[in-house]
């Protein structure tokens, strides 16, 4: 196991490097063009300059008798192919302060023997005769011409030598697998750090006892599962849950996303899968893990634009390796995914995935112990109960409740506390689930008593009404997308709504809208959230639900909580014309009777409607008990600190006038209840 665990270190190490600039080669490159340069220099004059002599200079040199045969400079006349000139070569010596009388100077001058015929005739009354030397400049001409572009090309080489490698080791191994194996002492995960789903925790736990121990289970005939397949909400822990089998069980551990099989060319998704296995067959027994498995195990043939295509050959090569004429025992898939309904029925049978594991939300005791593992990372203040905001988070994730933490450590920290208390976490609880106070926010006066009724009518509903969710708090803050939230919180967990409940939280939905109209004689776009969410809940009261005497109990549609493209825009419906104008009408029946409802509700109990908005557009924020106070003694009695330190400056008249909105005016949706779903 330590082999194999510094050959994937090896392996990542050398996967994941960047290739990076050679600096060393352009040193290199710039020390042979220095060198080459002077090998030039040398060529064309020696260490010692050569002076270039004007052919009339030369001549005034050689009538005062400064020309000289030197050994070391000898006269020499060269010849060069080619060209209509040549080149004079010897010394002479110079006269004056300047130099020595006995230094010879070594010059250079061009003649053209053409236009000086009697050159001979002088250097012959000179004394003076010079050598011919004949000499070919072609191959230096040549060298001399490429010259820049070898340079070039060779600099262009050692700057990205590492880059053609690279490249080239890419093109050999572009189908291969890009699975990582996890070192055991680079995962510190363990069971310990994942709570609130313990069924799936004894589920995987068997798994990683049958790895440590196979012969305790295939003592009674028992043999390994190939497949496992976690399916569940995102958020809830599947890939940890994951890293902690990998940081449990003592065997090699691959993981794999499934976008990493899927490239642009045909035929490398399909070479990765095997490649993953034949890597998962060596290391056997091993556990392989593939996170969002979706990507690669879609249903075949629900393509929009056909059948064949390269995600479905990989998915083929995924099942021929699973469970094809080439099995091997001791390679265990494990899957991710939060849609199972788009997998392939090829991918599911047992035999590929024998056992699939739900990771549900955690209840009311998971939440408490999630917050417990996170609340290990922070400081938390004395005598904070981490049961009161587990009940206070239904159907909270994992990571949800992670970033509850996290949100109040950040909270606490900005307002200079030495540990988080209470406040922050129901803070950081409130801003995850319905967004973050906007204070800032300037509304007229008129926005604002039009928010107070609205929110104050769906206050008074869930407390007068039978059936309701316990009222948490209403504020006219606007908070999230929303100028006011009116926010419940059930007592207990809920799986299942009786269609009382149902019926209840659409009339509590209607009462912003009635308590504007009843009020001010007129109605805003603030219900639009209202609106939506109560003809939802409606329509599935109708279709889905059985909750309609008149249609019965017949599902009317296929409803699937996410939509399948591929499957569901070949669908037509089930159902005649008549049948969907009942359906219509049963919809606008139940949303009608809500209306009504909760319009003779409010009327009966107006006053206490206008004290509740009273005391919303003076404290802005009032808990349920303080709701209570005001629906059973008529007036607050433990009122909040008031915001500011002082009461409003304009408090709300006794009955305010009709107002009516300007139509360019299009507030946010101050209907929007912000409390847990239906």
């Amino acid at each position: 196991m330590p082999q194999l665990d510094r050959n994937s270190q090896k392996e990542n190490k050398h996967r994941g490097s960047e290739p990076n600039f050679n600096w060393r080669g352009v040193v290199l490159i710039v020390i042979a063009f220095s060198l080459i340069a002077m090998a030039m220099l040398f060529y064309r004059g020696g260490m010692q300059p050569v002076e270039d002599v004007p052919y009339n200079r030369f001549l005034e040199l050689l009538e005062n008798k400064q020309i000289v045969n030197d050994k070391n400079y000898p006269l020499q006349l060269v010849v060069e192919d080619g060209r209509p000139t040549q080149t004079l070569r010897g010394a002479y010596i110079r006269q004056g302060a300047g130099a020595a009388p006995s230094q010879p100077v070594p010059f250079r001058t061009t003649v053209y023997l053409n236009f000086t015929n009697d050159l001979q005739k002088k250097l012959a009354d000179a004394g003076m005769q010079p050598a011919i030397k004949t000499e070919s400049n072609m191959l230096a001409q040549t060298v001399v011409g490429f010259l820049p572009i070898a340079l070039f090309l060779l600099v262009l080489y050692f700057l990205f030598r590492q880059q053609i490698r690279m490249a080239g080791k890419g093109a050999l191994n572009f189908g291969k697998s890009k699975a990582r194996m996890l070192a055991r002492d680079k995962n510190k995960i363990t069971f310990r750090d994942v709570a609130g789903v313990e069924e799936a925790k004894d589920e995987v736990q068997e798994l990683v006892e049958f790895l440590r121990d196979p012969k305790k289970f295939q003592k009674l005939g028992g043999r390994i599962p190939k497949g496992v397949l976690m399916v569940g909400p995102p958020g809830t822990g599947k890939t940890l849950l994951a890293r902690a089998i990998a940081g449990e069980a003592d065997v090699p551990f691959f993981s794999i996303s499934g976008s990493d099989f899927v490239e642009m060319f045909v035929g490398v998704g399909a070479s990765r899968v095997r490649d993953m296995f034949e890597q998962g067959k060596k290391s056997a027994p091993c556990i392989i893990f593939i996170d969002e498995i979706d990507a690669v195990g879609r249903h075949r043939g629900h393509g929009v634009g056909g059948g064949h295509d390269e995600r479905e050959q990989t998915l083929n090569a995924l099942l021929v390796e699973m469970d094809g004429f080439d099995t091997q025992e001791g390679v265990i898939i494990i899957a991710a995914t939060n849609r199972p309904d788009v997998l392939d029925p090829a991918l599911l049978r047992p035999g590929r995935f024998d056992r699939q594991i739900t990771v549900n939300l955690p209840d009311v005791k998971g939440r408490e112990e999630i917050l417990r593992v996170h609340a290990k990372k922070v400081k938390l203040g004395e005598g904070v109960d981490l049961a009161v905001i587990a009940r206070g988070t239904p159907g909270y994730s994992g990571a949800e409740l992670a970033n509850v933490i996290n949100e109040a450590a950040l909270l606490a920290a900005r307002r200079g506390l030495k540990g988080i208390t209470l406040a922050e976490l129901e803070e950081a609880r409130d801003k995850d689930r319905w967004g973050k106070e906007r204070r800032s926010l300037a509304l007229s006066e008129k926005e604002k008593q039009n928010t107070a009724y609205h929110e104050a009518g769906h206050a008074l509903l869930l407390v007068l009404l039978p059936h309701t969710e316990p009222l948490h708090k209403v504020t006219i803050i606007p908070r999230g997308p929303s100028l006011g939230s009116t926010m419940w919180l059930p007592e207990e967990d809920k799986y299942t709504n009786r269609k009382n409940e149902l019926l209840a939280s659409l009339t509590v939905a209607m009462g912003g809208r009635v308590a504007e109209e009843i009020i001010f004689g007129d109605i805003t776009n603030g219900a639009r959230g209202d609106i939506k969410g109560a003809t939802a809940i409606a329509r599935r009261m109708v279709c889905e639900w059985g909750m309609s005497e008149k249609m019965g109990m017949v599902e009317y549609g296929e409803h699937e909580d996410y939509v399948f493209l591929g499957r569901d825009i070949s669908r037509a419906r089930d159902y005649s014309e008549a049948t969907a104008e009942q359906i219509d009408q049963e919809v606008r029946k139940l949303i009608d009777d809500a209306y009504h409802l909760a319009k003779n509700t409010l009327i009966a109990n107006r006053d206490i409607l206008e004290t509740i908005a009273k005391a919303l557009l003076e404290y802005e924020t009032l808990g349920g008990s303080q709701i209570k106070e005001i629906i059973e003694h008529g007036r607050l009695i433990n009122p909040p600190p008031i915001v500011g330190g002082s009461p409003s400056k304009k408090p709300a008249p006794e009955k305010p006038p009709k107002q009516v909105l300007a139509p360019d005016v299009a507030p946010p949706l101050p209907g929007a209840l912000g409390g847990a779903p239906a």
